[in-house]
């Protein structure tokens, strides 16, 4: 691991609440990944704001997670730090003229669109089956059933190293398919809060729509430890039907398996290594190119270095 982190200064900044050398498979949807240098949960806005700020100020490479979906941190490790965000508040606004959603950027995006949901506000419902965050939905334009960040966000809340804090509506953050300006360019930028459109509903006929999507979601993707969808779908296809096509469904390598029920999910049969997954990433990407010449891109983001080229 990178030794050259300054830990005094980071302890002293951080008393109490730093953690050292923390195995990321605890805290990624697939439970696999190695060691980074250094952990911290912040509770709050400010207090991830106040992180930010210092770990820029003290030139920390630090990454920002919630629920630990998408991401696949090498089995070596990553030379870095990463702030965890329990940064969960909700506010959801039915008595102006135009109904919004506000919620902190470590909100769990499927619970926001429930509640949401139950205050008799649709737009959301096809984030309602989406367990990642909504920091993270913000920076990958998450999407589902035909909705996605792009279509739902009004403004993002930032915070950035040298122009400190501002809003961002979504225009400015130049979506594309599951990708942003944040996630492209990689900008010293973090997010901190989302402020979503609504429209009146009766609360039963959204309740009724996410009923829909949830019975969709679990015919069709696999349940079992995974870190979401694999790849991006190329134009005109899905990533998945182009990998089953190749004749791996069900492949496994280690602990890890393409799933049999989604060619896009990649499982955690309990053992895998990151690296038993990255080697599932090369055989598909290698795969899917010799039959189609297509290049599948990921979706995920890796952190530290793998074997084979993913």
């Amino acid at each position: 691991m990178n030794a050259s982190l300054p830990f005094d200064q980071l302890r002293i900044h951080f008393a109490g609440h730093l953690q050292e050398n923390v195995v990321m498979a605890n805290y990624t949807t697939a439970h696999v990944g190695g060691p980074v240098d250094a952990l911290l949960p912040v509770n709050t806005l400010e207090e991830l704001a106040r992180a930010a700020d210092i770990l820029w100020k003290l030139e920390v490479p630090f990454r920002i997670i919630g629920s630990g979906s998408n991401v696949l941190f090498s089995d070596r490790g990553w030379p870095g730090m990463i702030l965890l965000n329990r940064a969960r508040n909700v506010k959801i606004d039915t008595r102006s003229a135009v109904p919004t959603i506000w919620a902190e950027a470590g909100a769990n995006l499927s619970h926001m669109a429930r509640q949401a949901g139950l205050r008799g506000l649709s737009g959301l419902e096809w984030a309602a089956t989406i367990p990642g965050t909504v920091g993270g939905a913000a920076y990958g334009n998450a999407g589902a059933h035909g909705g996605d960040m792009a279509g739902s966000l009004i403004l993002a809340e930032i915070l950035h190293r040298d122009n400190g804090r501002q809003s961002w509506p979504a225009d400015r953050l130049e979506y594309r398919y599951r990708s942003s300006l944040l996630k492209r360019e990689h900008l010293p930028i973090i997010v901190l809060a989302a402020r979503f459109k609504a429209v009146l509903t009766a609360p039963a006929e959204i309740q009724k729509k996410i009923e829909e999507f949830s019975k969709k979601r679990q015919a069709t993707q696999p349940p079992g430890a995974s870190l979401g969808s694999m790849f991006k779908n190329p134009e005109g296809d899905y990533a998945g039907r182009l990998i089953e096509a190749a004749g791996l469904k069900g492949r496994r390598v280690g602990g890890a398996e393409i799933s049999t029920v989604h060619a896009n999910f990649f499982i955690n049969n309990a053992s895998a290594t990151a690296q038993d997954v990255g080697e599932l990433i090369h055989l598909a990407r290698q795969a899917v190119a010799k039959k189609f010449g297509i290049k599948l891109e990921l979706e995920i983001e890796l952190f530290g270095e793998f074997e084979n080229q993913v």
